[in-house]
């Protein structure tokens, strides 16, 4: 047996909701985690979007039917995935490609964001290491920034990291293993880590405060 690939072209979508204004002054693009919509996930941003600040929710290339006991593919949830470890590189070249497209199309305002989320986390990662856009902050909330990225990557990061994480979240000893702090600081870098009283879950008091604030904490250290 033979294995053989070619490059075709196909089609995603992305959902948006708020700015408006020219020139824009903030772009937040936000990435869903595993079994996710990005419909159902651009809702958890509706407390920060304004005239002044698009929210930009790409969805994931892979759809899959998320099946609970006893459930049929007839009625069952549609979710969707960034990648799974099958044929890894190849999904991982193709989200890229992808994400660097949704931000020629939305993506250039004064200020870029970029959330990650359980899943998404690293594929934000991986976008900003190996990506063509320009990004000026990550937002890692409850998940791994996995171990293939190197994390002088996010040097270039303009005003840094910000890691979000649950109290109670289910997954804390997988996101641990990642050692995000520790790495990023071994390469200079001085994260602003957040903490709130929840589970694996976004929370939108945190995610005000994060939007609200004038200028993060997350800084390059000298």
């Amino acid at each position: 047996m033979q294995e053989h690939r070619i490059v075709t072209t196909r089609r995603a979508r992305y959902y948006t909701i708020g700015g408006g204004e020219q020139p824009l002054a903030e772009s937040w693009i936000v990435l869903h985690g595993l079994g996710q919509l990005a419909s159902a996930f651009i809702t958890y941003f509706q407390s920060i979007e304004s005239p002044s600040r698009l929210i930009v929710a790409p969805e994931a290339l892979s759809r899959h039917y998320v099946m609970e006991q006893g459930s049929r593919s007839s009625d069952a949830k549609v979710g969707a995935t960034w990648m799974t470890r099958q044929d890894r590189e190849a999904e991982i070249a193709d989200y890229v490609d992808y994400l660097d497209a949704v931000w020629r199309e939305v993506g250039g305002a004064s200020r870029v964001t970029v959330l990650g989320f359980s899943q998404g986390v690293a594929t934000a990662a991986r976008w900003i290491a190996m990506g063509k856009s320009r990004v000026d902050r990550f937002i890692a909330w409850a998940g791994q920034i996995p171990d293939d990225v190197d994390p002088s990557a996010f040097t270039k990061l303009s005003e840094g990291i910000t890691i979000v994480s649950g109290s109670k979240d289910e997954f804390a000893s997988w996101i641990d293993e990642g050692d995000h702090k520790g790495r990023l600081e071994a390469v200079g870098i001085k994260p602003e880590v957040l903490t709130f009283d929840g589970g694996h879950r976004m929370d939108r008091l945190t995610l005000d405060a994060i939007a609200s604030a004038a200028t993060p904490a997350s800084r390059k250290t000298p």
